[in-house]
């Protein structure tokens, strides 16, 4: 286990490398920079604020500095918008929201998408998993920027029942779950369905009930470690785009998270801030991704990792 995720790591930064790379020179490609404004600053305070984030140096010496503050000093620099504050900050503020946020979205789409995947694939060709597939189908259509509205004005405006925005209790965070763990809870109910469908015709599952033992147990032991095989493959990414946050969700509930300071970095041309996020968000996924195949060996032992 140990050579698996020392490979891993080693995989991961690599990746991470490229990425803080293809980046780096992708926003300096963008026309604009950060300190253009409608009104054009004298040459000589734009001159002395270039000077002062080091934009004035040859571009490839900016990225071997931007680099080696990332990867040896975990500093993803100053905000170029908010100059008192770094993008460090920002993150440590805006991330417990997301994780918040992104934790009772990944709760509602296991609840609900393994369990309808469940009974939809032991209930095979029955109205039950009809009725299940059919939801699921309706759950992956509709956008998550489309339902949000809807709960909105349906539960909120209409009833009554829940907070129409905000992040100040429990009940402001049923909507925004809902809204964005749908389409993955539909997403895990048709994975679901085809992983258990897939092990019901193995061999191992036959003996088992040949030797009489209770469906339960059969269920429980044998079926599902193999069943969810393919949900434990999309939960990773799943689950680290939940935790990072809905960029459209966070803006139509007003959640103060990590989504909403994305989008006035890109508005604003905050190189740094934008990098920052982008950054942040790629480990999440590269975290969750490692987490998966390690959960791999221990569903399947079958599985092998060279």
């Amino acid at each position: 286990m140990i050579p698996i995720l020392l490979h891993r790591i080693w995989q991961s930064v690599l990746v991470l490398f490229c990425i803080v790379t293809f980046c780096f020179f992708m926003m300096r490609m963008a026309p604009g920079g950060p300190f253009d404004q409608e009104r054009a600053l004298p040459p000589e305070i734009k001159k002395n604020i270039e000077a002062k984030y080091h934009l004035d140096e040859p571009l490839v010496k900016q990225y071997f500095r931007y680099v080696t503050d990332v990867f040896f000093r975990f500093d993803l620099g100053p905000s170029y918008k908010y100059p008192s504050r770094s993008v460090n900050e920002f993150i440590a503020d805006g991330f417990p929201i997301t994780v918040q946020l992104g934790f009772f979205s990944l709760l509602i789409a296991i609840v609900i998408g393994v369990g309808t995947g469940l009974v939809a694939a032991l209930k095979q060709n029955t109205r039950w998993d009809y009725i299940s597939m059919a939801i699921a189908m309706v759950g992956v259509s509709i956008p998550s920027f489309v339902l949000a509205p809807l709960l909105q004005l349906l539960i909120s405006l209409k009833f009554g029942w829940l907070p129409v925005a905000g992040w100040d209790s429990f009940a402001h965070m049923i909507l925004p779950s809902i809204a964005l763990g749908t389409a993955y809870a539909a997403s895990m109910a048709r994975l679901t369905r085809g992983g258990m469908l897939e092990i019901v015709r193995q061999d191992f599952v036959r003996t088992a009930r040949a030797k009489g033992l209770p469906e339960k147990i059969i269920i429980i032991r044998h079926m599902i470690k193999g069943g969810l095989l393919p949900v434990m493959t999309y939960l990773g990414p799943a689950a680290a785009f939940l935790m990072s946050g809905s960029l459209v969700i966070e803006k139509i509930f007003d959640i103060p998270g990590l989504g909403r300071h994305l989008i006035n970095s890109a508005l604003n041309r905050d190189y740094t801030m934008t990098l920052g996020m982008v950054i942040f968000f790629s480990v999440l996924v590269l975290i969750f991704n490692t987490a998966v195949d390690i959960c791999y060996a221990f569903l399947d032992p079958r599985i092998k990792h060279e």
